[in-house]
């Protein structure tokens, strides 16, 4: 098991010389120079390769591909172009370890990795669990015979699904519903109220919970919880949780991770915390905190317009609640702050901004959350953008679906409802679900309101740790499908320094994308895995012709290049980004803190 002495200890040199021996008798002087080196390094990967080649000639398994890939990751990682792009030598730090130089800067992630490299270069067979245990056996049967085979392992293949989707918490199941119910009495006993006052949306608003002595009066929370979201307040950080969305919490069992992702979305880890407040002490704001880099993409305010025919409309610049690994929460004052529409001035002249610019036929609008705008100025500024002959679909990125379904009134669905024009206008809902465990009948029958006035509606996940065991996301697609949200994008959590305990491997995702989301059927794995580029926009992480391994870091870190969507499609387009990924070796050490098996993820080492 990761995390275990056994496992540790072989990522190591010792555990790298049993894989490539070759390696450590390329030096044999002490003045040697590093570029001679180099070029040796290349000459043993031409070697292992050729013979691992050679060796799987006949090889019906794929292996022989893997040997292709890893050995053309390595001469990247080998090449003076890597070392220029993440400041770190792969090949100086192998130099070091076969003259047996101390590096105390090599972690066992670093060895980890090289190992598996140069066991795919190898062509040796990783060994792991599988995930679906599907044996074809020597017998390759035609017909009846072969179909009915096939019809089993199919049959083995969903059993095993539903043994990994069985493990996650379920908002729409009877007990959830139950434990739900509870949960609301206990919140509307403290505030005094009724159930019609519980499902007005703007009784919702009135009370969201930005402090921790309230914050503990409605929920059971961890002494590290209530300290990290007192000192954020004590900083001023945004910071907010809507009734509703704290009656998803779990008051029994703290330990449980049953309600983990729901917390994670809003109650901000200490780390975070003290990351952020550092920040602003060092820039005096937010300012610091833009990875994105939305004001490099902004032509005027309100606007954000990344690429040709779809532009970002932020009219109003808050949310009932604050998503702690927010894109936005930088320039979010606070939960519903009172300051948050903007000025009539500056939503007509964005409006006659796109109007004058034709090519735009897709307008988002955000922010900050829309739909926590009363219905006088929501309606009043989506009709000004209605109002456009060329904008030809209109979408509005919420979360209130799951934070307060109950802003999903018929006076509103009929609003969006009456907006559309088919064949000429669309309306569409994009939402942010993370989990199973947040979803609720309410939020199916919001849904549903919308859907019947002929709105679609799509959901973007991001995809932090907290939903990303075996089969998580996969779990929420279908029941997403179950209650007519489309799966629309899974977002590679952004690498921002603050909310690092949120970030995943790309790996992970691939072999999500891959292994998992293909085993559901065709409509429930239709969503893009992308990676947000500072500045730029979506990769997607699927193609490798958006992006690439280029190098390692001494922690482990997989170093990825990502070329800007424009890259083919203009002269010159914006430079390649280079990003550090999150060490394989930790995510899975983390994992194995919280119980998972990790033999069941071991291929992810597979994925590049």
């Amino acid at each position: 098991m990761v995390g275990g002495g056994v496992l540790q200890e072989s990522f190591n040199i010792s555990g790298l010389r049993d894989v490539v021996p070759g390696l450590f008798t390329l030096c044999d002087n002490s003045s040697e120079s590093l570029e001679k080196w180099r070029r040796d390094l290349f000459l043993l990967l031409d070697e292992l390769e050729g013979e691992a080649l050679d060796r799987l000639a006949s090889d019906i398994s794929g292996q022989s591909r893997r040997v292709g890939l890893c050995a053309s990751i390595l001469r990247t990682v080998f090449s003076t172009h890597s070392e220029e792009k993440t400041g770190f030598s792969v090949v100086e730090a192998l130099f070091d370890i076969v003259r047996e130089v101390n590096r105390k800067d090599l972690q066992p992630a670093f060895y980890a990795e090289l190992i598996f490299l140069f066991k795919g270069v190898c062509g040796s067979k990783i060994e792991y669990a599988a995930v679906i245990k599907d044996d074809h056996g020597e017998n390759y049967l035609q017909g009846r015979q072969a179909a009915l085979l096939r019809s089993r392992q199919l049959d083995v293949m969903v059993r095993r699904v539903e043994s990994f989707m069985s493990r996650y918490s379920d908002g729409l199941k009877a007990e959830a519903v139950a434990r739900r119910h509870l949960r609301r009495e206990r919140i509307k006993k403290y505030f005094g109220i009724s159930d019609a006052q519980w499902h007005d949306w703007s009784w919702q608003i009135q009370h969201i919970v930005q402090d921790s002595d309230t914050l503990l009066k409605l929920v059971d929370l961890k002494v590290d919880e209530v300290e990290a979201v007192a000192r954020a307040r004590c900083h001023h950080l945004p910071f907010g949780v809507t009734p509703h969305y704290l009656s998803l919490m779990d008051d029994e069992d703290l330990e449980a991770r049953r309600d983990a992702a729901v917390r994670a979305q809003v109650l901000p880890p200490p780390e975070y915390v003290e990351q952020v407040v550092n920040s602003r002490c060092e820039q005096g704001d937010f300012s610091g905190l833009d990875f994105m880099l939305e004001e490099d993409t902004s032509p005027i305010d309100l606007i954000t317009r990344r690429y040709p025919s779809i532009c970002i409309f932020k009219p109003f610049n808050t949310c009932p609640q604050i998503c702690v690994y927010c894109q936005r929460n930088w320039e979010i004052e606070d939960a519903m702050a009172a300051d948050a529409l903007a000025s009539p001035k500056k939503i007509e002249a964005a409006v006659r901004w796109i109007a004058e610019h034709p090519a735009i036929r897709e307008v988002l609008i955000t922010g900050g959350d829309p739909l926590a705008m009363n219905d006088d100025s929501f309606e009043r500024i989506l009709g000004m953008v209605a109002a456009i002959p060329t904008v030809e679909r209109i979408r509005i990125g919420t979360r209130t679906l799951v934070t307060m379904p109950m802003r999903i009134t018929d006076r509103l669905a009929a609003f969006l409802g009456g907006l559309r024009r088919p064949g000429q206008r669309e309306i569409a809902v994009v939402t942010h679900i993370e989990h199973t465990y947040e979803l609720t009948p309410e939020v199916a029958v919001a849904v549903d309101r919308l859907r019947r006035q002929g709105i679609g509606v799509y959901n973007q996940l991001v995809y932090t740790f907290f939903v990303s065991r075996r089969f998580e996301a996969a779990f929420l697609r279908r029941r997403l499908r179950q209650i007519g949200i489309d799966p629309y994008y899974t977002f590679n959590t952004k690498g921002k320094e603050e909310t690092a305990g949120y970030r995943v491997p790309i790996a992970r995702l691939l072999q999500e994308q891959t292994e998992e989301a293909r085993l559901s059927p065709g409509i429930e794995r239709t969503d893009e895995a992308v990676f947000n580029v500072p500045g730029q926009g979506k990769g997607y992480i699927r193609s490798t012709r958006q992006r690439h391994m280029i190098g390692l870091a001494a922690d482990g870190s997989r170093i990825y290049e990502f070329f800007p969507w424009e890259d083919g499609i203009v002269r010159v387009a914006p430079a390649p980004y280079v990003a550090r990924d999150v060490p394989i070796l930790d995510y899975l050490e983390r994992l194995a803190a919280i119980g998972e098996n990790v033999e069941d993820y071991q291929s992810i080492w597979c994925y590049y």
